[in-house]
């Protein structure tokens, strides 16, 4: 039940009586249809100018034709005004069906199947190993878990990875600091943090004693040659980072279904560079190796260093080949942010020039930066926000604020898990993620507006209704009560909420469900204030009201959980 394509059905009946001659499809009148503005024009609007140029009429004539011969289910009636055909729904009408189709259904409005049969397969967060879980890698992490979230939704097979980074000469050196100054007992006890540690002493004795570099490297060569010591200490390393990382992703709830990182390609790279060579895709430049892109507008893309080496775009060549041969996915999405644009162009451009078809389906989702409190963060200048340390906090200050709002208030500290971590999520999934974000407490825990306590507590208000509801259950509901703009304006958000469930998935942003749903928190909350809601002269009205409050908390628990937040049912 989709009240834009009911409504484009009878637009395209109309336009077939008044011009036979116009084949425009009602999908593509659907595509046309605005949403006017101010309710008192309509529930929907026809722009009729580009109409005019099929028609060979002027916009006004159109609409005015329409007008009068359209009818169909779910209209009411039409209004042409200047160049536009304003589109009124049967109100009545509107609330059972819609209203009567979210609870059919459960926790799943908006769902489809459109992606049945295909696969797709999402890289995100990506953390490096040794190094600790910080707030730059908050946006790849919940876009990406909200981006598998929402194509699961819509049928796909989803497979989330976590191309870790774990190869490089840095490994040889955090080697090399341990087995100078460290100990198990240290780095099981201090987890990342103590490897962090022996890292950046590893580079202060560098400085006095050069020679070190010359160790480090030759313990990387050892990671590189399979030696079982080196290795041994390596994939230790990986296993107390993962350790770490997995208590952030219990916290967010966040799974993936790969971790094959970087130096999983290590024995991959080989056929991919011979199948450049092979296709006279490799040039020498300087005694290195490169694919020239100079004819698409872009530099040189270094495959090989003159010394054999590999880098990033090598290691990703090889693993684009391996997730199609293993997952043979329909869609490859990259969340990394902005920064690395060009990598992810000289990459697509690579694969379509070696006839890799199916690198159409690759897409870099990129995303902006993240600073904290209007200070952009900074490794080198000692400016790091660990990730735990952020979600605790936020914990400690939704339990500080359900302590003074909510004192009674069974399971606190759930509650403030869910609301502290949600507000973090809620506030980097606000924006389109091309934007940066400037994270700060005040705006980020405020139970008013647009923030994630505000659209979780009008879940928990719905609840709170339902609950006292009880004796109005099984009463046969009025929804000829539900027809004030209030309730329209509820009614057209939840009728909509499958679109924007469709075109965040089609555009890659979670923000457009975060919007929706938190537009359709402020109209239930404007609609719960004007009107009463449980009314016992009027059993039947309040059936309604209290249905129509039933499809408001379950649209909103799905648009929450499709962001990655969980809606607590009490604050």
């Amino acid at each position: 039940m989709d009240m834009k394509e009911l409504t484009a059905k009878s637009v395209a009946e109309a336009i077939g009586i008044c011009y036979p001659e116009c084949s425009l499809t009602k999908e593509e009148i659907a595509g046309m249809l605005e949403t006017p503005p101010d309710q008192k024009l309509g529930d929907f609007a026809l722009p009729c100018f580009k109409l005019a140029r099929t028609l060979r009429q002027g916009p006004p004539v159109i609409a005015g034709k329409l007008s009068q011969v359209l009818s169909g289910e779910g209209i009411d009636h039409a209004e042409a005004v200047g160049g536009y055909l304003n589109l009124f729904l049967k109100r009545g009408n509107l609330a059972k069906e819609i209203v009567e189709a979210v609870l059919a259904n459960p926790g799943r409005w908006g769902s489809s199947s459109v992606g049945e049969g295909k696969t797709v397969c999402l890289d995100y967060s990506s953390i490096n190993i040794a190094k600790r879980f910080h707030i730059g890698h908050l946006s790849t992490t919940m876009i990406g878990h909200s981006l598998k979230r929402i194509y699961d939704f819509n049928g796909y097979t989803t497979v989330g990875i976590n191309h870790l980074g774990d190869w490089g000469t840095q490994f040889g050196k955090m080697i090399c600091a341990y087995k100078k100054w460290g100990s198990r007992e240290e780095v099981e006890k201090g987890g990342v943090q103590a490897m962090v540690d022996l890292y950046v002493r590893f580079h202060k004795e560098a400085e006095a004693d050069p020679a070190l570099e010359d160790e480090g490297r030759a313990w990387f060569k050892r990671i590189e040659d399979g030696d079982e010591e080196a290795l041994a200490i390596f994939n230790w390393f990986k296993e107390v980072t993962l350790r770490d990382a997995q208590r952030v992703y219990d916290i967010l709830g966040v799974q993936f279904d790969s971790y094959a990182g970087e130096s999983f390609y290590n024995d991959k790279m080989a056929p991919v560079v011979e199948e450049l060579r092979e296709k006279g895709l490799l040039v020498e430049s300087q005694g290195a190796q490169v694919v020239d892109l100079e004819a698409y507008g872009m530099p040189p893309a270094l495959i090989l260093r003159s010394d054999g080496a590999t880098l990033y775009i090598t290691r990703d060549l090889a693993a684009a080949f391996y997730r199609h041969a293993t997952y043979h996915f329909d869609k490859c999405l990259y969340v990394v942010a902005y920064q690395q644009n060009l990598h992810f162009q000289q990459l697509f451009k690579i694969l379509e020039l070696m006839g890799c078809e199916w690198s159409k389906g690759m897409e870099h989702v990129s995303f902006g930066m993240v600073s904290y409190e209007g200070r952009a963060l900074s490794t080198r200048e000692g400016y790091v926000v660990y990730l735990e340390d952020l979600l605790n906090k936020a914990c400690e200050k939704a339990l500080a604020i359900i302590e003074e709002k909510s004192p009674d208030l069974p399971n606190k500290e759930e509650v403030a898990r869910q609301v502290g971590v949600g507000a973090v999520v809620y506030f980097d999934l606000h924006n389109d993620r091309t934007k940066d974000i400037d994270f700060r407490w005040e705006r980020a825990l405020n139970f008013d507006g647009e923030t994630g306590p505000y659209v979780q507590y009008t879940h928990a208000r719905c609840c709170s209704v339902l609950r006292k509801a009880e004796s109005f259950l099984n009463i046969e509901p009025d929804y000829s009560v539900v027809t004030d703009d209030e309730a329209q304006d509820v009614l057209m958000l939840l009728s909509r909420f499958p679109e924007t469930v469709r075109k965040a998935m089609d555009n890659n942003e979670p923000s457009m469900i975060n919007r929706h749903t938190t537009q359709l928190a402020q109209a239930y909350n404007k609609y719960y204030f004007e009107h009463r809601i449980m009314d016992a002269n009027d059993p039947a009205g309040s059936a309604a009201r209290i249905r129509l409050t039933d499809a408001v908390r379950d649209v909103i628990r799905t648009g929450l959980y499709l962001i990655g937040m969980e809606a607590p049912e009490r604050m």
